[in-house]
């Protein structure tokens, strides 16, 4: 009978270990260089786009399935957009998006990670210095990022992220970032 209490609590712990090391959850958070690729003209007007600087802030989580292969979603808020330049005027377009990513992390190293994968992202908030409110509710794009585990639980990456579609309904205009991000593993 002590035979088969000990087996049973040591297939219990050994099965708590295994999912503690298959599924980890964490935060992160970092800054975007974000910008808009496309149009630059609106209404005929020439204009100039320049980046603008913001953050993304979000859970994480990574789902060990092979040895040096995992898939990691997330779910972030991010701000993108960018500021236009006329000869007159400049105005800021700053988009604040739900985004979700789900990423394919291929370990070159113990430490070190090739990520790529889709995109989902929701508008959830449009700040500009104009009144037209013409951000589209749903993007789509595509990100490839390196990562980089300076502990077990510690970790940075860098992003580039560029949208496939149109993040404007009155411009020809697709949302582009780079993300240099920080987080932690639980």
């Amino acid at each position: 009978m002590k035979r088969i209490i000990l087996v049973a609590v040591l297939f219990i712990a050994t099965s708590a270990t295994m999912q503690a090391q298959l599924l980890r959850f964490g935060v992160k958070a970092g800054v975007n260089f974000a910008n808009q690729t496309g149009d630059s003209a609106f209404d005929g007007i020439e204009v100039d786009k320049e980046g603008i600087t913001s953050y993304h802030a979000g859970v994480v989580a990574e789902i060990k399935l092979l040895e040096k292969f995992s898939i990691q979603p997330e779910l972030l808020y991010s701000t993108q957009g960018a500021t236009y330049k006329t000869a007159v005027d400049e105005f800021k377009n700053e988009l604040g998006y739900l985004s979700i990513p789900v990423m394919a992390k291929f370990y070159l190293t113990k430490s070190f990670s090739l990520e790529l994968g889709p995109q989902a992202s929701f508008l959830l908030s449009e700040k500009n210095d104009f009144d037209v409110k013409n951000g589209k509710t749903f993007e789509f794009g595509l990100n490839a990022g390196l990562g980089f585990k300076l502990t077990e639980n510690i970790f940075v990456q860098g992003r580039y992220g560029i949208g496939l579609t149109e993040a404007s309904k009155n411009a020809d205009v697709k949302n582009s970032v780079f993300q240099l991000s920080a987080g932690f593993m639980f």
